[in-house]
């Protein structure tokens, strides 16, 4: 079976979004003022706002672009599956960590498994911010200690995206600015 497009991968995670997000998602779209006009997505069908998002963007951004608006909207989950299917299809999208240059939260993760104690608040902003779903928080929640729910962390959502990594290190410097203080001087 030949490797999916950038086009069929686009159109299947637009056709999966439920009526609402898809609205949401349209916004979204129009808010960005890149080139997308109202009057190609407005009223239109998923169908026909992956096209213009092709047309608009290059294939691999129009990947990008849709990522982005799916986290915006609080849709981390699909954004996460839309990366993993960009990767298999060898689409990489620029947000996943692709390049040389390791993200903070890769290049630190032994010394943040072993030294962030308190998850829980981290866990409830990422579900807020949409970048794990309730399954998820519910399974990484169940971990008993916190070393076993930042390696469930690591094992799944931080896996997805350079942008989740970037939200769950904006979380994380809020929530123990001292650690990322001591681990920026490394």
């Amino acid at each position: 079976m030949p490797p999916k497009s950038a086009k069929k991968l686009l159109k299947n995670m637009l056709e999966s979004l439920t009526k609402e997000n898809f609205e949401k998602f349209r916004s979204e779209l129009l808010d960005r003022r890149d080139g997308v006009k109202m009057n190609q997505v407005q009223g239109k069908s998923f169908l026909e706002v992956a096209d213009v998002m092709i047309s608009v963007y290059t294939e691999r951004r129009a990947l990008d672009v849709a990522e982005e608006i799916l986290t915006e909207i609080a849709c981390g989950q699909e954004a996460s599956e839309l990366a993993e299917e960009a990767k298999k299809a060898g689409l990489q999208s620029s947000n996943v960590a692709s390049s040389d240059e390791k993200h903070f939260v890769d290049k630190h993760m032994d010394e943040l498994i072993q030294r962030v104690a308190n998850i829980s608040p981290i866990l409830d902003k990422l579900l807020k911010a949409g970048v794990i779903q309730p399954e998820v928080y519910d399974e990484i929640r169940a971990e008993r200690t916190s070393q076993g729910k930042m390696r469930a962390l690591y094992r799944g959502p931080l896996k997805a995206s350079r942008k989740v990594q970037d939200i769950f290190l904006d979380i994380l410097t809020a929530q123990e600015p001292f650690l990322i203080e001591d681990l920026n001087k490394k």
